[in-house]
Order: structure tokens, then sequence, then C-alpha cells
């Protein structure tokens, strides 16, 4: 494990911090798949996408885990944006850093997210075809969420006056020049409407996955550009990569994986349901992670032709 930063190549003004992992016996000289891990929005390289990053390393894969530009340790201000078009071409950046890697085979990149993160590389996939296989845990359509709610029960339309709720905040923001804040996961415990939600809280802000950089909220002014994006935007005609979803059967937010698996594109995509789980389990959950893994690392080695190791080449 090594952690890096490195420019971000579409605004070198923000420095990118990021850890990547090494599968066991890693030789330099050799060439390995890479994937990309992006976090879940509010979170960072430390909790979920670390994770995932790590145990995908130990099937033998070079991995990437990232904190967002203007969020973790990653530069740029103000921070706590989450503006999703930024964060889609975070994704890319991440590439463009590891094809500058010799010991990375450009040709086998792939990449996966969970929540909000998975939307990205979704939405990431269908813009940069260097991304040859994609991953989805707990997927969120972080501008559906935002439209439509955790359950699918508000119409498009009707989340019309959020917008206007990130424009205030923005006039707002640039005469205090403190940037107004709003709740990725509930701020407090009683703020949950359900347990599901509950468990976003605990994550977030217990001991169970807490990080001092991963505070849970974002600025305001991104829900003027949050409502109206769409992770999965012509999915059905340019996300033709093969992809492989995973979802917990007790989700709420397991319509977006739906979603996603009904508009790609791809001839080659798998769903799996992980029985028993919610959207948080699969962030953390020893079985439900585990579970998780035992998916996407034969998906990924297939994919990207793990077996096509320095030493089998060396044997060839």
């Amino acid at each position: 494990m090594e952690k890096i930063s490195f420019p971000n190549s579409n605004n070198e003004t923000i420095a990118m911090s990021a850890v990547i992992n090494f599968p066991e016996g890693f030789d330099k000289g050799g060439k390995y798949p890479a994937i990309v891990v992006s976090h879940p929005g509010g979170g960072v390289k430390e909790q979920a996408s670390g994770l995932y990053a790590r145990k995908l390393a130990e099937q033998g894969f070079v991995t990437i885990a990232y904190d967002a530009s203007y969020q973790g340790e990653s530069g740029g201000a103000p921070r706590q944006l989450e503006n999703p078009y930024v964060r889609t071409e975070d994704v890319s950046a991440v590439i463009d850093y590891l094809t500058t890697l010799p010991y990375v085979d450009a040709d086998r990149i792939g990449a996966m997210g969970i929540c909000a993160g998975a939307g990205y590389t979704a939405n990431a996939a269908i813009n940069d075809q260097r991304i040859k296989a994609v991953g989805t845990v707990s997927a969120v359509n972080i501008g559906s969420m935002f439209r439509n709610g955790w359950e699918n029960n508000i119409k498009d339309a009707d989340a019309a006056p959020v917008i206007g709720m990130g424009d205030d905040a923005r006039s707002k923001d640039i005469k205090s020049g403190t940037p107004e804040i709003f709740p990725l996961a509930p701020l407090k415990e009683e703020d949950a409407p359900n347990e599901e939600l509950r468990q976003a809280w605990e994550y977030y802000h217990t001991p169970r996955a807490e990080y001092p950089s991963a505070p849970g909220y974002m600025t305001a002014r991104s829900l003027s550009q949050i409502i109206p994006y769409d992770a999965y935007n012509k999915a059905e005609a340019f996300l033709t990569q093969p992809l492989q979803i995973v979802a917990g059967s007790e989700a709420g937010s397991k319509w977006m994986s739906d979603d996603l698996f009904d508009r790609a594109a791809s001839t080659d995509k798998q769903f799996h349901v992980v029985e028993g789980s919610n959207h948080m389990q699969l962030y953390d959950g020893e079985k439900e992670v585990g579970e998780a893994v035992s998916v996407l690392a034969p998906f990924f080695a297939d994919k990207l032709a793990l077996t096509n190791t320095p030493e089998t080449e060396a044997a060839d």
C-alpha cells in the first residue's frame, strides 16, 4: 500500500490524494490490471472505498481508492463541494494518472464505486471507454435520489424548488464567504426516517466508521448541479462495457441499481442480490462485503484478464 498525491488532470490546481494497493508478490517490472474505486457521497478513501480496494488487491489487482476533488485530503475549495460533473471527471482523472504508471496495463483498467460513487463510475464509463469493466455496490444515481427520494416516491417536477435552494445558497455563500451545508446522511440519529438511514448516521458519526475528513454533508450550493443530473444519461447507448451490479435485497436504494441494469446497453451485464442486506451493510458488513467481493473479484478477473500476469507471460 502506498499513499500518493498527484495533480488532477482536469484542474491542476487540485492535488488528488489517493492510496494505491498492490497484490501479493507485486513486481514493478510487470504489467497489472487496475481498478479505480470511488467513494460514496460524503465519504473518503479511508472508509468503504478503501475497504473494497484492499480486498480486491488481495485478489491480484492494483487498486486505487481516492478522495474526490474538494473532499477528504484532496485539494480544492469550497470544501465538501459535491458537483456530480466534477466527481464523474475525477474518475477519468484517476485513470489519466494510472496510465502514467509503468506497471499498470492501460488496456486493462476497470472501475467500481459504492453508493453515489457507483453512479459516478457508471457515468464515467459512459464518457470514458478506457474503462473496460464496471462494478457497482449499492448504486445511487445521486440526481435521481435527490429528485425522487430514497424510495422513488417524488415526481421530478416536484423537486424544482430544491434547485432554488442551491441557487439561494450560492448567493448567500458569495456574500458571507462561509458555505452553507446540506446533509448527505442524517447528521443526528433522530433525523433518520428509518433504520436503514439511521445506519447511515451511525456509519458517518459513530466509531462504526467515522473519519475526521468525512463529515457526511456537502455544500448546499451543490443542489443546483445535483437535481438535474442523471448519472445514467445515455447509458442505453453508450454504457457498453461489461457490468456487474451488486445490491442488497432490503436496500431502499435498490431501485437505482434496477434502473442502471435496465438502461445499460451492455450485452454482458449481471445483477447479484445480497439477500437480507440493506444499503449500508454493503459498506462495511463483514458477511455482506465478503459476498460482494466474491462476485466482483471473479468478474474483474475475467473481464480484465487477470490470469495474464507477468509470471504467465514469462511462461508463454
